[in-house]
């Protein structure tokens, strides 16, 4: 994933002197503009894979978490197995470490882990409350009139565009509702957003910053981007980023080359198993 390069100005001065010669503080003004677009071009991207990692997370413990459940308990009952016809002190250990791994017992952090996603209640933990079937995770990837909407928006409505405290505020409210909508791949609620939005306050124009200020601004969009970079290396770099890196465009033909591997797998450890106990 790359940041969108900032725009550079022209360096030469007019050749007519002092009267015709750009003021630097309106250089500088444009280097700031171009590295907020940047910045914003690069929080799309990071937003859309963040969904991209989620979708495919909830797809993989969908249709690959009850193969892998075999596999571990296909992997207890070898050891036992083993360990029932050795009587070795060395193979119990490790029948028992088998048996442990098919349900480990939580900590006290992993208690909570994946209660909540960005929806809020996941639906497996609202059915353990509610004593209700789990359903299976919806499906979700947003459109490419999904994507274009939410970039239109992210653009105009970025609340790293406002002027003032109170404009920030309205922006991040309304943002937090564009990135749950797209998280959703929910088009018409993102044309509504979209026409709330026009519908709303004009942000005055910005009056012409000091110097001071706008080196300020561009070190802040400078760490916000290394902040942002760090949160894209962790989704590329986390188990199913990489998975899901592998083959972008076709995530569903991936998971099925898995399933393969997988129920090979799980025959292979059958017949190991039928040896054994035999």
């Amino acid at each position: 994933m790359s940041t969108p390069a900032a725009a550079g100005g022209e360096t030469g001065a007019p050749l007519g002197g002092q009267a015709g010669a750009e003021r630097p503080e309106a250089r500088l003004e444009r280097a700031v503009r171009a590295a907020e677009q940047a910045l914003i071009e690069f929080e799309i991207a990071v937003e859309t894979f963040r969904v991209e990692v989620e979708n495919f997370s909830r797809l993989h413990h969908q249709r690959l978490g009850p193969m892998y459940a075999r596999l571990d308990e296909l992997d207890a009952q070898i050891a036992e197995a083993r360990a029932v016809r050795s009587g070795d002190p060395e193979d119990l250990r490790r029948a028992r470490e088998a048996r442990a791994a098919v349900m480990p017992m939580p900590g006290v952090e992993e208690l909570f882990h994946d209660w909540m996603d960005s929806d809020g209640l996941s639906p497996e933990a609202a059915s353990m409350l509610t004593d209700q079937p789990v359903r299976p995770p919806k499906r979700v990837r947003p459109s490419e009139e999904v994507r274009r909407l939410y970039r239109e928006l992210a653009r105009k409505a970025h609340p790293d565009l406002a002027q003032d405290d109170t404009e920030r505020a309205r922006r991040d409210e309304f943002i937090a509702r564009v990135n749950a909508a797209y998280g959703r791949g929910d088009e018409a609620l993102l044309r509504e957003l979209a026409e709330e939005w026009a519908a709303g306050p004009v942000p005055a124009e910005a009056r012409p910053s000091e110097s001071e200020e706008l080196y300020a601004r561009l070190e802040w969009l400078s760490r916000r981007k290394e902040l942002l970079a760090l949160v894209a290396r962790e989704l590329e770099d986390s188990a199913i980023g990489s998975m899901l890196r592998m083959a972008p465009d076709d995530p569903d033909r991936l998971l099925e080359e898995i399933a393969e591997q997988l129920l090979a797998e799980v025959a292979g450890r059958e017949t190991e198993l039928a040896k054994l106990v035999q």
